[in-house]
């Protein structure tokens, strides 16, 4: 391939990676196309994208974005993976499609999270960790909590007396 094609085609991944910080590389070198079809097709549906890049050519495209560190030391051909709502939730994907046992040659390499590269092991371990949604319901739950802990006290005393009135009332009418 001249060095002319070369760079068109580092440039189309350079577009295409545009404003990607968060990535994971994963092997999918020897699937046959009706597995990778089908890995494309899962991602698709969860708004994840997925390219087969050459080593070379793809370090070339990142060379000045965070992503550059996921080339270094690598050989040959790797899907980059990348898209969801955060990191995490990927992480997540990618961990439940390595965990079953339907895509066997699915290997994970690694990932790159705000320039910081990592490994299969720690992208894996990234993947247990809350993703965005349920950090804020954890969040919101904590800031609520003591609002409805107040609430529940002055609305406790309350219907208490509340209580206590109806009662002397109606002993009151009954005497009468």
């Amino acid at each position: 391939m001249s060095k002319y094609v070369k760079n068109l085609i580092a440039d189309e991944l350079k577009g295409r990676l545009d404003g990607v910080s968060d990535a994971i590389i994963a092997n999918v070198i020897g699937m046959n196309s009706a597995k990778t079809y089908e890995i494309r097709k899962l991602m698709r549906e969860k708004g994840v994208s997925m390219l087969v890049v050459k080593r070379s050519l793809a370090g070339r495209a990142t060379a000045d974005s965070s992503l550059n560190s996921l080339f270094e030391g690598k050989q040959g051909s790797m899907a980059i993976i990348w898209g969801c709502d955060d990191f995490v939730s990927l992480c997540k994907e990618i961990a439940t499609l390595v965990k079953s046992n339907q895509f066997a040659k699915f290997e994970l390499r690694g990932g790159v999270m705000d320039g910081e590269e990592l490994s299969a092991e720690q992208v894996l371990a990234i993947s247990k960790w809350p993703n965005r949604e349920e950090q804020i319901a954890l969040l919101v739950g904590q800031i609520l909590s003591p609002g409805a802990n107040l609430s529940a006290q002055l609305l406790g005393s309350g219907a208490k007396l509340a209580g206590q009135v109806k009662k002397l009332v109606e002993n009151k009418e009954g005497e009468a």
